[in-house]
C-alpha cells in the first residue's frame, strides 16, 4: 500500500502547524521548509480548510493554523480526506476489468487489508506524530520557542 504524495504533503503541513501551535504559520514558510512547491501547498491547504483540518486566517498577518486540536485529529480521517482512492487492484474500480471476478477472492482479501491498514491509522492522532516536537523543530531548522 503506498499513499500519494499529495497525502504524504497535507500530513506534513498538519505536523507543521503541530508543532507551531502558538503562531500563524505561512504557506511560503511550509513550502521552503520541505521543498515543496508554494502552488502545491497552496492546493493541500485549500482542501484541509475545507474540511476544517486547519484554519486559514486572511488578511495582511494571516496564515494557518490547526483548526482543532492535534489530539483530534485522526491520521486515518486525515488519509480518506486527501487520498482519491483505496483501488489497489483495478477490479475495485470494474468487475469487467478481469475475466476471473466471479469465483475470485483477491478483492475481498485486498479490501480487507486496506480497512486494516486505516484501521490501524484510525488509533493514531497527530499529536502522536508530534510527540518530540523539539526533534522536529530542529529537524526543520526552527527554534524551540
Amino acid at each position: 500500500m503506498r499513499i500519494t504524495s499529495y497525502s504524504d504533503y497535507a500530513l506534513r503541513v498538519l505536523m507543521y502547524l503541530g508543532i507551531n501551535p502558538e503562531r500563524l504559520c505561512t504557506i511560503a514558510e511550509i513550502a521552503e521548509r520541505y521543498d515543496i512547491s508554494k502552488p502545491h501547498v497552496m492546493k493541500i491547504v485549500h482542501e484541509l480548510g475545507r474540511s476544517g483540518l486547519i484554519e486559514t486566517v486572511r488578511g495582511r498577518s494571516g496564515g494557518i493554523r490547526l483548526g482543532r486540536p492535534a489530539e483530534a485529529i485522526v491520521i486515518g480521517e486525515v488519509l480518506r480526506e486527501t487520498e482519491p482512492d483505496f483501488a489497489i487492484v483495478p477490479c475495485f474500480e470494474s468487475a469487467k476489468s478481469c475475466q476471473i471476478t466471479p469465483h475470485c477472492e483477491l478483492k475481498r482479501a485486498m479490501s480487507e487489508a486496506v480497512r486494516a491498514f486505516l484501521s490501524v491509522l484510525d488509533r493514531y492522532t497527530l499529536s502522536d506524530l508530534i510527540a518530540k516536537p523539539e526533534g522536529l523543530l530542529a529537524d526543520l531548522s526552527l527554534d524551540a520557542s
